[in-house]
């Protein structure tokens, strides 16, 4: 059994200077800025035979807020990290999670913005960017995602099989993560940033750890994405094909032609349906080729 000292230790030691907690507890529903919602094409995921909900991840300065969907019996899940887009953790982001558990994992999407405010009551998108996202440092983020591989492996989690994936906002991080934690397998980034301007927040893009990663990463990019210009795609490619990394040299991207950014988000206009499914497929297949 895991004791409260030995769970202390598995938690990393803060990188930098923290805020307090802002966002204590996750909310329910879909956040204001992407209202109204495409009910038509919205999955819907039950919780039978899943244990779901909202948990809390110890961190060196708080309780992040989290959810979590696993299998209702069983251990030694192998566990997903969830990485939300820049709306949050809403209830798109906790379907996905339950999607991943109905296929035996242990998924966890923790509320990243936490210390900065809570995006799901933002209406209008470039204040979101500007009040909260834009004060997110990679290095908070990153942690964050170390204190809850820690609270999987306390929690029935095999960490040995750890996967991450992550949507816009969140698929960058799919990369930079893969770069950080040695523990990965292996990452799926849907539609993330490539290149973008450095920053004290933002020291490092994709394309600067392309040749780095510890396991290997599959990129699903919309060929009209308007914010994320093909060529950058191409530049990551090529970086990938160029190191002598083996799980650099082992990852792939995916370009769907014509499909745009926020392809997989079924509760938006921009959901492509035939897209979306064929890169869920190629997500499943990724995470088994890779042992997670």
């Amino acid at each position: 059994m895991t004791t409260d000292v030995d769970f202390d230790s598995l938690v990393p030691a803060l990188p930098c200077s923290r805020r307090n907690f802002i966002v204590t507890a996750l909310g329910a529903g879909f956040a204001l800025a992407v209202q109204p919602v495409a009910a038509q094409s919205v999955i819907v995921t039950d919780s039978s035979g899943l244990t779901a909900g909202e948990i809390r991840v110890p961190t060196g300065d708080g309780e992040l807020p989290a959810y979590r969907a696993q299998p209702a019996s069983g251990s030694k899940w192998p566990v997903i990290l969830v990485v939300q887009e820049i709306f949050g953790v809403h209830e798109y982001i906790r379907d996905v999670c339950r999607r991943l558990a109905k296929l035996g994992y242990q998924a966890i999407a923790p509320e990243l913005y936490a210390r900065q405010g809570d995006p799901r009551q933002y209406a209008n998108v470039q204040e979101l960017l500007d009040k909260v996202v834009g004060k997110v440092p990679d290095a908070q983020v990153l942690s964050d995602l170390d204190a809850c591989v820690a609270w999987a492996t306390a929690h029935g989690g095999d960490a040995a099989r750890l996967g991450i994936t992550g949507f816009c906002w969140g698929g960058r991080i799919a990369w930079l993560y893969a770069a950080h934690n040695a523990q990965v397998k292996a990452g799926v980034a849907w539609y993330g940033r490539i290149v973008g301007q450095a920053s004290d927040l933002t020291p490092r893009q994709a394309l600067d750890i392309a040749g780095g990663l510890h396991g290997p990463v599959l990129g699903l990019y919309g060929g009209a994405d308007q914010g994320i210009p093909l060529d950058t795609v191409e530049q990551m490619r090529r970086a990938l094909a160029a190191s002598a990394n083996p799980a650099s040299k082992a990852s792939t991207i995916r370009v769907y032609d014509g499909a745009p950014h926020a392809f997989h988000a079924d509760y938006r206009p921009s959901y492509r349906k035939e897209q979306a499914e064929d890169g869920w497929r190629r997500l499943q297949a990724w995470f088994r080729q890779h042992g997670v």
